[in-house]
């Protein structure tokens, strides 16, 4: 009789990388299509840049680490960071910029910490604080949203592609003349210039809570977010976490005064909050993985992008609240490890002679 032996692990999973990564991408088409309709199509310029250069980053490490090409570019763990990388990146952020971002993340961050499964760090953010740091003024260039009570001048495709490749604009168009300041900027700079939320709220770009265009953005973000509850890819408590943690204290200083405190509505839809809380901090691998320990996880973020947001040099805080956090994941696993069924039990009889009759 052959006896057939199987390596570990000895159940097969019930989905693959692949699969999952799959349906990430699928639950940000809607915000994509909305961020293209707002601000124009630089965020598919942005898109294909990332794609590209991640994707070729992934292939040279895994040659170099002598293994196949094919086996890390079929799980589209790559794709997903390009994705994130170019949502959290201007639309007029010129291509260098953000194959740097994407190389950084994936060859640095991801793969000289042994690839996917044993990075410390988010990927996505990682590159997009490498590119923040390095390239400080051409992540200022946001243009205003399409609508048309705004009085903005806005780039066509092809000029939109020619300022990506080459930097240059129209004869006679300025950069100021396209690119305006983010709602958490036009809010941080406002509020450190002694003018009051109502006044800051009274600029055309601001919306209803948050930025006019970001606001629908963050409302497709939301419900690709639930998509990916429903179907349980994510679980709730990080979400739950990074809303509690950031929410709290923003209500808390709104009601103390809401003059000099922007209210919880423009933390929600103001920045990447909810791009954060449903497909950055949920990435399974730099996250923690306790139930308690994921709710902690996601309550550090929420407090840390506030502090950043309201005290802080940056207008919004989430790749650094992101990656601070991701350094606390082994001392929340440890700290937040489940109790063992019996396993006290146990001891406790031990050490009372077992006498249980």
């Amino acid at each position: 009789m052959e006896f057939k032996r199987r390596e570990a692990p000895f159940l097969a999973p019930q989905v693959s990388v692949s699969s999952l990564m799959l349906q990430v991408l699928a639950a940000m088409v809607p915000a994509a299509m909305a961020h293209v309709w707002y601000f124009g199509p630089g965020f598919i310029f942005n898109l294909l840049v990332a794609a590209l250069f991640a994707a070729a980053g992934e292939a040279l490490m895994l040659s170099l680490r002598s293994r196949k090409p094919e086996s890390g570019l079929t799980d589209y763990s790559a794709l997903v960071t390009a994705a994130l990388l170019a949502f959290a990146l201007p639309s007029l952020t010129p291509w260098w910029v953000t194959a740097t971002g994407a190389l950084f993340a994936v060859v640095v961050a991801k793969h000289l910490y042994g690839g996917l499964g044993f990075n410390i760090f988010n990927p996505a953010m990682a590159g997009y604080v490498v590119v923040l740091v390095a390239f400080p003024m051409h992540l200022n260039l946001w243009v205003a949203p399409s609508m048309g009570d705004l009085d903005y001048q806005h780039l066509s495709i092809l000029q939109t592609l020619a300022f990506t490749l080459t930097g240059s604009l129209p004869e006679g168009m300025t950069v100021d003349a396209i690119s305006r300041a983010t709602p958490l900027d036009v809010m941080k700079s406002g509020l450190n210039n002694a003018r009051t939320v109502t006044e800051i709220r009274a600029i055309p770009i601001m919306g209803d809570f948050g930025g006019r265009g970001w606001e629908w953005i963050g409302n497709f973000l939301a419900f690709g977010g639930l998509w990916l509850l429903i179907k349980k890819i994510i679980r709730w408590q990080i979400p739950v976490g990074v809303f509690i943690g950031l929410l709290l204290p923003a209500t808390i200083m709104y009601m103390l005064d809401q003059g000099s405190h922007a209210s919880p509505g423009f933390h929600l839809f103001g920045g990447a909050t909810i791009l954060c809380a449903f497909f950055i901090a949920t990435d399974p691998v730099t996250a923690a993985t306790s139930p308690k320990g994921r709710f902690v996880y996601g309550l550090g973020i929420g407090l840390l992008i506030y502090c950043i947001r309201r005290w802080g040099s940056y207008a919004d805080g989430v790749a650094f609240a992101v990656l601070l956090m991701n350094m606390a994941v082994p001392a929340i696993d440890y700290l937040t490890r489940p109790h063992i069924v019996g396993h006290n039990d146990g001891v406790n009889r031990s050490r009372s002679g077992g006498n249980d009759a």
